[in-house]
């Protein structure tokens, strides 16, 4: 019984777990490195007849080039602001429009703007990891709890720590190794 209750404990961690790594994973896809890509818009919400509503809602984003984003939206009355919520953004791309359509050229990237977006990756990965860390806290007071009622023992929950442990270490290792790709990805010339 004891061992089913920790097990259970233990796969929804992981799960937690992975789940914020996914997250990580998905902003770090967010993150412009030099060329177009319609995930680069997906964190800018726009300010909609006083609602925030993400940009891919109300228009649709798409790469015709390899350096050109193209913004369609489906109510032409936003494109103001839409062009607004763009230039807010922390994107460094610079919209215009021909009253039907906002481009946004992707320029290249200078070694300053790749150093900035590198510090960038680097807080959504410790956003990636603090998220990771909360997990494995709010399971180890749940191991706490367990011992507390007399529902374990305190070998079980030595052991389901120590392998809460190993688990935190993983997932926050699958989070470097992500870190790691996407700054090669940015600081690539």
């Amino acid at each position: 019984m004891p061992s089913e209750m920790i097990d259970e404990l233990l796969s929804g961690a992981e799960q937690r777990m992975a789940k914020a790594v996914d997250n990580s994973h998905h902003e770090f896809a967010t993150v412009r490195t030099g060329r177009a890509s319609p995930a680069l818009l997906e964190r800018v919400t726009v300010d909609y007849y006083g609602a925030l509503t993400p940009l891919k809602s109300l228009a649709t984003i798409s790469a015709p080039e390899p350096r050109l984003l193209t913004v369609q939206p489906y109510d032409k009355a936003s494109i103001k602001a839409i062009e607004k919520a763009i230039n807010e953004s922390d994107l460094g791309l610079h919209p215009s429009n021909d009253g039907n359509v906002v481009r946004l050229a992707v320029p290249e990237l200078t070694e300053e703007r790749r150093r900035e977006l590198v510090k960038v990756v680097r807080h959504l990965a410790e956003e990636g990891r603090v998220a990771i860390r909360n997990v494995r806290r709010d399971v180890m007071s749940d191991l706490r709890e367990l011992k507390t009622e007399g529902e374990i023992g305190s070998d079980d929950e030595h052991r389901a720590e120590v392998e809460l442990q190993k688990l935190t270490d993983a997932k926050i290792g699958e989070l470097d190794v992500l870190l790691a790709a996407k700054e090669r990805e940015i600081l690539e010339v």
